[in-house]
């Protein structure tokens, strides 16, 4: 891995706050935090990671740093690295590195390891958590809004790896349109990369040639090739449409806050233990939501509107629940 000298210049002003970093509110020194990332902070999975730390930071409760685009063969270095430097919790995403970043964690386990990953906790290995982002809550609401806006009944979906944390997400999007669009039927894709966004883009040409006129974009490019088409998208995990005004009618959100804070209280108060914090992404943890309409607040049709404020009063409420399918989603 090199060090980029973005990273260099965010590592120097990281210290530089740190020096002038007041007691966290519980009156305990700031818990070293470190962030290690396999794509820029940018990237729309990672940059949710990425605030939630910079807020805790910002309130005094962590020290922060890390470093970005680390190949899976080199994640378990940088783990060691960290771990040997003395920070107390480390957050990142080792879907391509599964195996080797639970052998470093074995062998520092004074360390508090929060990752993102497709396999489950293990209770032999007590300082290893693991996190999904499970905003399928959130997911199934855009496809409500998305079904009402389909004209063709042709809906394009482009993700990145059929792995769970994506499957979940799509197949409870599709959900979502069939309650307005009962007809509809899918084209699905998967780019093979977390960050390509060229790649995404081509895929979605080639969608919106065969007939699709809204695009679900799990991956950075889909809105793009939706913009110069004509057509319509929703986004997810982040908020796009400032973006893309005329194009992204609505986003799944995730929220990492209520998944990072936990974990830290649970170090601090030396409870930290081989967990699943997924379910502290649930619409009903405040860890997903459903973006603001915006520009589209006036377009969506008002049977659309009604379900989607039922549905989620019923979420919020535990009545209604969406379902959780990590099986690959196929083409219709």
């Amino acid at each position: 891995m090199t060090l980029t000298r973005r990273h260099l210049m965010s590592g120097a002003a990281a210290l530089a706050l740190l020096t002038a970093l007041p007691a966290s509110a519980d009156g305990h020194a700031p818990l070293k935090v470190a962030g290690i990332y396999t794509v820029p902070v940018e990237q729309q999975w990672v940059s949710r990671i990425h605030i939630a730390a910079e807020a805790a930071a910002a309130r005094g409760d962590i020290e922060y740093t890390f470093t970005e685009n680390v190949a899976n063969t080199d994640y378990p270095r940088v783990m060691r690295e960290y771990a040997e430097s003395g920070v107390g919790l480390i957050v990142g995403e080792v879907f391509g590195a599964e195996a080797e970043a639970r052998e470093v964690a074995a062998d520092y386990p004074e360390v508090a390891f929060l990752m993102g990953s497709s396999f489950k906790e293990d209770p032999a290995l007590p300082n290893f958590a693991v996190f999904d982002n499970y905003i399928q809550d959130a997911a199934y609401l855009s496809g409500i809004i998305a079904g009402a806006m389909s004209e063709t009944g042709n809906i394009g979906m482009v993700g990145g790896f059929p792995i769970p944390e994506v499957n979940r997400l799509m197949h409870a999007f599709m959900a979502g349109v069939q309650e307005t669009k009962p007809e509809a039927t899918f084209q699905v894709s998967f780019i093979g990369s977390w960050f390509d966004p060229p790649k995404a883009k081509e895929t979605a040409f080639a969608m919106i040639e065969n007939g699709a006129d809204v695009m679900y974009a799990e991956r950075f490019g889909v809105s793009d090739a939706a913009v110069e088409k004509g057509v319509l998208a929703i986004g997810n995990v982040i908020d796009t449409q400032a973006d893309y005004p005329n194009t992204v009618v609505a986003s799944a959100i995730w929220h990492f806050e209520p998944t990072l804070d936990a974990a830290i209280a649970a170090v601090k108060a030396g409870e930290f233990t081989a967990a699943d914090y997924g379910r502290y992404s649930f619409m009903d943890r405040g860890g997903s939501s459903l973006a603001p309409l915006g520009t589209f607040e006036d377009r969506v049709p008002q049977e659309a509107l009604d379900l989607v404020a039922e549905r989620e009063a019923a979420i919020m409420d535990g009545s209604f629940a969406v379902e959780i399918n990590d099986e690959e989603p196929k083409s219709s």
